[in-house]
């Protein structure tokens, strides 16, 4: 009887050490960071304000303060058509819907350019943004992305994010849009 016991304790535990990476679990705080190799040719210091520029975002996206968001926006944004005006209107759907939101961002490429004195950076990024589902309650990846090229640009003296490179659409409506201009 102490031998199925044990036995049983074992299995359940197994399975749920098994089964635990099957669903990402919904972190505490944002995790950015770059991987191992992932921009030592750049700078420290432009690494540390592209950090900061995500952290910063990640803070507005736990107040759920989108006036705050809105500043990691470049002025010029533009995702598969998608501007400025429109990513705020899906933040507004996103923040009505959810709560306790939270991002990872891991960086694994990074490419910093500089053409008529505007300084540019190509972060390809695999990241989640997580959050918990008001009307449930159940945790929730709200979006994902693998190996998305993020393209910042310095403006006023800070990193904002202008959109993503590479097979975007010329216009694509706001509704048909593939859904993950978040970040």
């Amino acid at each position: 009887m102490k031998r199925r016991s044990a036995l049983k304790t074992i299995l359940i535990l197994a399975g749920a050490l098994i089964l635990a990476p099957c669903r990402p679990a919904v972190p505490v705080a944002a995790a950015v960071g770059f991987a191992p190799g992932a921009g030592a040719d750049a700078d420290q210091p432009v690494i540390k304000e592209l950090v900061a520029a995500f952290d910063e975002a990640e803070a507005s996206v736990k107040k759920a303060d989108v006036d705050a968001l809105m500043k990691f926006y470049a002025t010029a944004y533009n995702y598969h058509g998608l501007k400025k005006s429109d990513v705020r209107r899906v933040w507004e759907e996103v923040f009505l819907h959810y709560r306790d939101i939270s991002s990872s961002h891991v960086f694994t490429e990074l490419e910093l350019v500089k053409a008529n004195g505007v300084r540019k950076a190509y972060v390809t990024c695999t990241g989640w943004l997580y959050g918990t589902e008001k009307q449930t309650g159940k945790p929730i990846t709200i979006d994902s992305w693998v190996r998305e090229v993020h393209h910042l640009v310095k403006e006023e003296g800070a990193w904002r994010f202008l959109g993503n490179t590479g097979g975007a659409a010329e216009h694509v409506s706001a509704g048909s849009a593939p859904h993950h201009p978040l970040f």
